[in-house]
């Protein structure tokens, strides 16, 4: 009963949240809110991606995020990152929010400890039973938590590209490298290969439902957080909320006093950030990468376009001694060809006057007979 509930006031008021005012009130005058679509936006796919995903308010961007460069990276990478987070959280709160329903309704019938200590009791609030679970059990979710945020900042331990440098937001990695090193685990997306003949174009839909669902979900797990820390807040939710008088932003309040759950909370913290900072140093240290990589590239390129022309030039003049040597020998062969035809064109005159020298010698001799 209290799900159908659940149902029924959370959902209306979520989708109220996502109707433009100017439905809420008719034909009036639009509001001038909507940004002009950024050039990084547009070639990223953030403006087509908004319409899909709601028609009606489509690309929205009043703090100019897509065109900030977050840790010196570029606007591309900034927007990877604003993306992977955005998905990542909507994931995270539709869990929290079938949670609280789960948590409210039904009690695990099997032992919560090694001690056969069971769960907390469904008459306590989530955030009760939260605080009921033993200390343990609680930094074991976190130390998984982190983890998994590891696992996903380095890639799976394979080549796959940050996401910050090209890897699709919200793809991710599979856990292949674990299994081939340590033992069996499932992934956590589709790890029974169901959609492993989806076509490009359903997985592109699916991707924006998922978004809307993730973004209607946070607005739906912040609502009943909100409905039991401050009671009438949010009042369609009144009938189901139970008042918790503790902090929800303070994960250890129960066990420690404040001073020591805000150390605790600081230095969680603290170790998200280190795993942030890890991941865009990966992402600064993969640029100096490339950019070594091209400077290698062009030095090879320089060299072997010099080499190229140092030997186009030795060709060149091989092949210009060649044709001169060639033309020499011509020359040379012309002109001996020329002087034996002089020698040929001279012997008949000798044997001419030879022959006219004896005739005469004939004659003198008749004529003295």
């Amino acid at each position: 009963m209290k799900i159908t509930l659940a149902l029924c006031a959370s959902l209306p008021f979520s989708a109220v949240c996502f109707t433009p005012s100017s439905l809420h009130n008719g034909r009036v005058a639009k509001l001038d809110l909507k940004m002009a679509d950024s050039t990084a936006a547009a070639d990223n796919g953030l403006v087509d991606l908004a319409k899909d995903a709601n028609p009606v308010v489509g690309y929205f961007d009043p703090l100019k995020l897509a065109e900030q460069e977050f840790w010196g990276q570029s606007s591309e990478a900034t927007i990877g990152f604003l993306r992977q987070a955005e998905i990542k959280h909507g994931r995270v709160a539709m869990a929290a929010f079938v949670g609280y329903w789960v948590q409210s309704n039904w009690h695990f019938p099997w032992a919560n400890t090694l001690a056969g200590d069971p769960f907390p009791s469904i008459d306590l609030s989530p955030e009760e039973q939260w605080d009921a679970t033993p200390l343990n059990a609680r930094l074991q979710i976190l130390t998984v938590i982190g983890l998994l945020e590891i696992w996903d900042e380095y890639g799976g331990g394979n080549d796959n590209p940050h996401y910050m440098r090209g890897r699709q937001p919200g793809k991710y990695p599979t856990f292949q490298s674990f299994r081939d090193n340590i033992h069996f685990v499932f992934d956590l997306y589709d790890p029974f290969n169901l959609n492993k003949k989806m076509s490009e174009k359903k997985k592109a839909e699916r991707l924006v439902m998922e978004i809307n669902n993730g973004r209607l979900a946070m607005l739906g797990i912040f609502g009943f957080l909100a409905a039991d820390a401050v009671p009438g807040s949010v009042p369609v939710l009144n009938s189901i909320a139970k008042p918790y008088d503790g902090n929800v932003m303070i994960p250890f309040g129960a066990d420690t006093q404040l001073e020591q759950s805000s150390i605790i909370g600081v230095l969680s913290f603290t170790g998200f950030i280190a795993v942030a900072n890890a991941g865009a140093t990966r992402v600064k240290k993969e640029n100096e990468l490339a950019a070594a990589a091209a400077i290698v590239a062009a030095e090879e390129a320089a060299k072997k376009a010099a080499e190229e022309a140092a030997a186009a030039k030795i060709a060149a003049e091989a092949a210009a001694a060649k044709a001169a040597a060639d033309a020499e020998a011509e020359a040379e062969a012309s002109s001996t060809d020329g002087g034996d035809a002089e020698n040929d064109e001279a012997a008949p005159s000798e044997e001419s006057q030879s022959e006219e020298s004896s005739t005469a010698e004939e004659t003198g001799t008749g004529t003295d007979l």
